[in-house]
């Protein structure tokens, strides 16, 4: 259940027995505190339809950017994560998935080349998607599907609750993201890898 506690983007008063050590320790954290939403399934087909950047303006006092039409959001003022989820169910005009992870470990997949082997054809797309949790089980990687016959989406790696491939441009590869709940017992929801570039650049500008 979510909480409705609102969140104002104040912050903590200071303790009196704070020291300098602190106040650097303190900014360290803020440095490392920034978290990155993807809600899943809105915008498409008419469906749970929004207009992420009017929700990143009420999100001001966040200092929320949103990336893009698929509700993908950089939140770079201190907020925990169930204060987040309960200040965007409050705002959202219908109920989704909402799936959040920190920003460092965004940054961090810019040097993970997972795609390093992978061909640069205008057939092809880059993905990651991004599971609500770490899964407890992962199927083999590289894994095709279909399994048979010539693949339409294609798993290369797993690195904590990501999971990066390719797919070609498919009517049904959408049906094989779909299979991912199943695949890795957690819900999922898929960003190109061009959303995801896009994302770390905000976050590095910091």
């Amino acid at each position: 259940m979510f909480s409705t506690t609102r969140v104002d983007g104040s912050s903590r008063p200071r303790s009196r027995l704070s020291s300098t050590p602190f106040v650097c320790s303190r900014s360290r954290r803020r440095k490392r505190v920034a978290l990155v939403v993807l809600l899943r399934g809105v915008n498409v087909g008419g469906h749970r339809t929004f207009r992420p950047a009017a929700l990143a303006r009420q999100l001001k006092h966040l200092d929320a950017v949103n990336i893009g039409a698929a509700g993908t959001f950089v939140i770079r003022r201190p907020v925990t994560r169930a204060q987040l989820r309960a200040e965007l169910a409050r705002r959202l005009p219908f109920d989704t998935a909402i799936m959040i992870c920190q920003g460092r470990d965004i940054v961090r997949l810019m040097s993970a080349n997972h795609f390093a082997d992978q061909p640069v054809r205008p057939d092809l797309v880059r993905f990651v998607s991004v599971l609500s949790r770490r899964p407890r089980s992962m199927p083999p990687a590289p894994m095709t599907l279909p399994s048979s016959g010539k693949w339409l989406l294609k798993i290369l790696a797993r690195d904590k609750q990501f999971v990066f491939g390719v797919y070609r441009r498919h009517m049904k590869v959408i049906g094989y993201l779909g299979t991912f709940d199943r695949l890795f017992g957690a819900p999922a929801t898929t960003r190109n890898w061009n959303t995801i570039t896009a994302i770390a650049k905000v976050l590095q500008a910091r």
